[in-house]
């Protein structure tokens, strides 16, 4: 019989083969042991690295920075800056000078009866000042505001289809209260006529276009700052722009005949990191147009991490001080995440 001998050739090649698995598994057991040593000395090298946290939450700041006179100042670094929290100093982590990047801007047009001797002026400045202003990484966007607040041109790059939008904008007041300028009651009688809906037409530019986007974002108002009916208050105008982190540009547009509020057109433009500007002559719409795109052109921006990370909803003051003693133009605060 051949058996034995085909055992005998069997025993002779699987004898080579049990020791090399054997070697084999020796050698895995020992790269497992390196590997765990090795992931053990990774894990003690780590711990003193700094780790990302969840859920951090940068406050980004715009501002402008002017001498004494008013001049506009370009070219300063973070170090020329300090930026103070509820009074306390916070870290700037991130600074840029930089003057192209993105912008999203709205333009809110009055159309109430107290505009009937500017609105054609106004319209044909705004546009040179959107073609000055918007590129095509830009946005713009065209609501006017009378008895109704009235989406005339949603974003676009496009100056021709904002230029359309602002065309749009007519003089509207309404049925009501015997046709007297900015008090028209609309299709419905109520008690408080509406007229001039000022502060619902910044809250919805805030809060319905502005706070979807990201990035550097403005909105410039043409009005003589009266506010006619609105359903909000200028609080509420003022924290829907911070809650968006806009910037308030105010035209005040003075008309002897109807008189004007530049108190509290300051307030929201002060709140907001912008500035109200009046203007008591059409012919002086285009100057005050250059100021506020000379401004826009000469932003800087920076960012920091607060200290007190709690996502409470609270309001913050915030503070960007040059040690320069330049005078800063910055929003006033914001209002922490809640979520």
């Amino acid at each position: 019989m051949r058996i034995p001998a085909i055992c005998t050739v069997l025993l002779a090649f699987l004898l080579p083969l049990s020791g090399q698995n054997q070697a084999n598994n020796q050698a895995g057991d020992q790269q497992a042991k390196d590997r765990q040593a090795t992931d053990q000395q990774t894990k003690d090298q780590q711990g003193d690295l700094p780790t990302f946290r969840k859920n951090v939450n940068i406050v980004n700041v715009y501002f402008t920075v002017k001498d004494h006179h008013g001049g506009l100042i370009p070219n300063l670094s973070k170090d020329n800056f300090e930026v103070l929290e509820n009074g306390k100093p916070q870290t700037i982590k991130y600074f840029n000078a930089e003057t192209n990047l993105p912008l999203t801007l709205g333009l809110l047009i009055d159309s109430s009866g107290s505009m009937q001797r500017m609105l054609d002026t106004e319209k044909v400045v705004a546009v040179d000042f959107l073609r000055k202003v918007v590129t095509d990484k830009d946005l713009g966007f065209i609501i006017s505001f009378d008895i109704s607040v009235d989406l005339l041109q949603d974003l676009t790059s496009d100056v021709h289809l904002l230029d359309s939008g602002l065309k749009q904008a007519k003089i509207n007041v309404g049925g009501g209260n015997n046709g007297i300028p900015g008090l028209g009651q609309g299709p419905v009688p109520i008690s408080n006529p509406k007229g001039t809906l000022l502060y619902d037409a910044v809250y919805l530019a805030s809060n319905e276009v502005l706070g979807r986007q990201v990035g550097r974002k403005a909105m410039v108002i043409l009005t003589d700052g009266v506010d006619e009916g609105s359903r909000l208050k200028l609080r509420d105008a003022i924290e829907a722009a911070q809650k968006a982190d806009a910037i308030c540009y105010v035209l005040l547009l003075s008309d002897p005949q109807y008189g004007s509020d530049m108190h509290d057109m300051s307030q929201l433009a002060e709140q907001t990191g912008g500035r109200a500007i009046e203007v008591n002559n059409p012919n002086k719409i285009g100057a005050a147009f250059t100021q506020i795109s000379n401004e826009l052109r000469s932003q800087y921006s920076l960012g920091y991490s607060p200290d007190d990370a709690k996502r409470d909803g609270s309001f913050r003051k915030i503070e960007v001080k040059s040690k320069n003693g330049y005078k800063v133009q910055a929003r006033k605060g914001y209002y922490a995440p809640t979520s």
